[in-house]
């Protein structure tokens, strides 16, 4: 190393070459955009250990730092960071995440003889996305960004803030090169492909009904969305708040297929907030116990045999959060080939078959009857609406509902 060593701090590299900082920052160090937070995080970590921290190859990104030092252009590092390396970031559910990082592991080290610089960064999505979206709102143009980005839901991809300024310029797009999509959603009702070529969508994450059989009190086993809107089933639902990927997912189909009426009465038909993995234990509890229960389908397969617990696809079909993944315009082979891994046949199934998250690949065996049909929000909803500002109102809407059964008790 020509200008500092692998113990030196982070601090010490950027107050000695204080040009450094921008590649810092732009590969994940935010809080040394921070002048404060530069000097505690900065002097309390090392180069060496930072970069292992973050699965970063050292020898590709001392080359980076080298570069600024010596003012190498613009131009010559934007061709080096395309043709020498590429970086992906996501977030997947916990039951397929490790099986896939795996793969990305093995590709990893196939792209190192190559002399190629990969680091991914795949969370648990319990993690959530603020990791992401502060980087990403931070960025002043593309090139501060990762080349691939992976995840469920709505916040991040769609909003101005964030991606989405960079998706309407036209300078991430979708990656995936199938010719067509599985058959199970093979149907114009769904249309999953973004018509426009944006996002592309790996897979989805079904919410379905667990019913505690035993709570119902003669009451019908609700077999639609649009059934357990009734009155009936007041106070008597369990929706997994804390997940605001399918929470948010579940309000607006909901406000977009039925209205905001029926926003209003699932906020009046919910008892409590659960985590999927205490759902599926919900009869155990000694108070509060719901009737049904809104969940992942992977959670469905954890209940025990003879439980009175009963799984039931929604006849209106499951709803649906899209898995979405995103990709640079413009593109290096590399880059498209961690795109073509990850939505290849051995990622779809891993997520279909170890996840049951269904996948849009279309040659997978997705393992569900035709029967089994989704709702989803649609492409003409998303570019007609501000998601977060729709979500917010749609949260309003439900809270108020749900307010009022609370302060009725």
């Amino acid at each position: 190393m020509k200008y500092f060593s692998a113990s030196d701090s982070l601090y010490d590299i950027t107050e000695r070459y204080p040009v450094t900082a921008k590649v810092f920052i732009a590969n994940g160090f935010n809080q040394l955009a921070d002048a404060t937070k530069r000097e505690t995080f900065g002097k309390a970590l090392q180069l060496d250990i930072a970069l292992m921290m973050r699965q970063i190859d050292q020898e590709s990104f001392v080359l980076l730092l080298e570069q600024a030092i010596e003012g190498v252009s613009e131009q010559d590092k934007k061709t080096v960071g395309k043709n020498n390396s590429v970086r992906m970031k996501g977030l997947l559910p916990c039951p397929v995440r490790l099986p896939l990082q795996e793969s990305l592991d093995a590709f990893v080290e196939s792209k190192k003889a190559e002399g190629v610089s990969v680091h991914t960064d795949l969370k648990a999505a319990s993690m959530g996305l603020d990791w992401i979206k502060e980087e990403v709102a931070a960025a002043q143009s593309v090139d501060d960004l990762d080349d691939i980005y992976l995840s469920a839901g709505f916040d991040m991809f769609f909003e101005q803030e964030y991606i989405g300024r960079f998706v309407t310029s036209d300078q991430f797009n979708d990656p995936i090169q199938w010719k067509s999509v599985n058959p199970l959603f093979d149907n114009p009702a769904l249309r999953l492909k973004d018509p426009k070529g944006r996002y592309g969508i790996i897979a989805v994450v079904p919410a379905v009904f667990l019913v505690n059989t035993e709570m119902l009190d003669n009451r019908p086993i609700p077999q639609s969305w649009k059934q357990l809107l009734d009155p009936m089933y007041e106070r008597s639902v369990s929706l997994p708040v804390a997940d605001f990927d399918l929470f948010n997912a579940i309000l607006l189909t909901l406000d977009n297929t039925y209205g905001s009426e029926a926003v209003a009465a699932m906020g009046r038909n919910m008892l409590r907030s659960l985590h999927p993995a205490q759902m599926v234990k919900s009869e155990r509890l000694k108070e509060s116990k719901p009737a049904i229960t809104i969940m992942p389908n992977f959670f469905t397969k954890m209940v025990r045999e003879g439980s009175a617990m009963k799984a039931i696809w929604p006849s209106d079909g499951a709803i649906i959060s899209p898995i979405f993944m995103i990709a640079k315009s413009e593109r290096s082979n590399h880059v498209q080939d961690l795109a073509d891994l990850l939505s290849g046949i051995d990622a779809a199934g891993t997520l279909a078959h170890q996840g049951l998250f269904p996948c849009l690949h279309p040659d997978i065996d997705n393992r569900l009857s035709a029967g089994n049909s989704f709702m989803w929000l649609g492409w003409d909803y998303i570019d007609t609406h501000n998601l977060n500002q729709k979500f917010e109102v749609c949260q309003a809407i439900f809270n108020s509902q749900h307010m009022k059964e609370e302060i009725a008790i």
